[in-house]
């Protein structure tokens, strides 16, 4: 369908070695657009361009420390080389600490979460903003991958759940802000999808009464973000800013 084309885009994706942002590249690619993957691990990234190139789409990578400025300089610059500026910023770089409580963590695992999750996404957005009026582009798009964490959390997800519900927060102040840039920010809030991220809730003992509080009683399949991923990053949203898409099988509004 031409309303979630997309066909001439360059989308930026961090984290894309493994987890979401290696699955939205394969969606949004198929979908039309170039894309460049930015993460740390090279082999990881390689192999996905691989992939993604052999069946036929357009994809580079480029290494990735979001916690970096210069590294974040270095990948928009090896971005915009290959496929010219980039339209379209999917902030998806994120990490947690394991099963930890706030009296548990120390001031290093704290840190390394919120800059990794939160401040990166300050960061890339900040560059991609500046790089769009460099180029005096009139509109570009801010895609973040928040969490229904961002409302609802259980014990020894701190400081991930802090991190998410700063980052939907982000969103809205930087839809507000950004609009005069012709910039739209919106949010992806994904349920519990088995991840690297989430393996503390799948693993889980009590995985079974878990899943029962989710009203559609399974967990999420990359899969059932495929139309959420596209609606955001395309122009079919072109009258959205500040949103939050929540994709939980009704997770958040499930019985106490």
């Amino acid at each position: 369908m031409t309303t979630f084309s997309m066909t001439g885009k360059h989308v930026a994706i961090t984290g894309a070695s493994s987890g979401f942002g290696h699955h939205f590249a394969g969606v949004l690619s198929a979908a039309g657009a170039k894309v460049t993957l930015g993460a740390r691990r090279e082999d990881k990234l390689s192999q996905r361009v691989a992939e993604l190139t052999d069946a036929g789409h357009s994809a580079c990578a480029a290494t990735l420390d979001v916690r970096e400025p210069d590294s974040i300089k270095n990948f928009f610059d090896q971005a915009e080389s290959t496929f010219g500026p980039v339209d379209v910023l999917i902030n998806n770089a994120g990490v947690e600490s394991g099963a930890k409580t706030y009296a548990m963590i120390d001031e290093e695992d704290w840190d390394f979460v919120m800059d990794t999750n939160l401040k990166s996404a300050w960061r890339m957005s900040k560059q991609f903003t500046e790089r769009l009026q460099a180029h005096k582009l009139k509109s570009g798009n801010i895609v973040m991958v928040s969490s229904i964490t961002d409302r609802r959390t259980i014990k020894g997800q701190f400081p991930y759940a802090i991190s998410k519900a700063a980052m939907t927060r982000m969103t809205e102040v930087m839809a507000l802000e950004a609009s005069r840039y012709g910039i739209r920010v919106n949010a992806l809030a994904p349920g519990y999808i088995p991840t690297d991220v989430s393996t503390l809730v799948v693993n889980s003992p009590n995985v079974d009464d878990f899943v029962k509080g989710i009203p559609m009683r399974r967990f999420g399949d990359f899969a059932d973000l495929d139309g959420p991923i596209l609606l955001l990053a395309s122009d079919a949203s072109s009258y959205m800013t500040g949103s939050v898409v929540t994709v939980d099988g009704g997770h958040v509004c499930g019985s106490l």
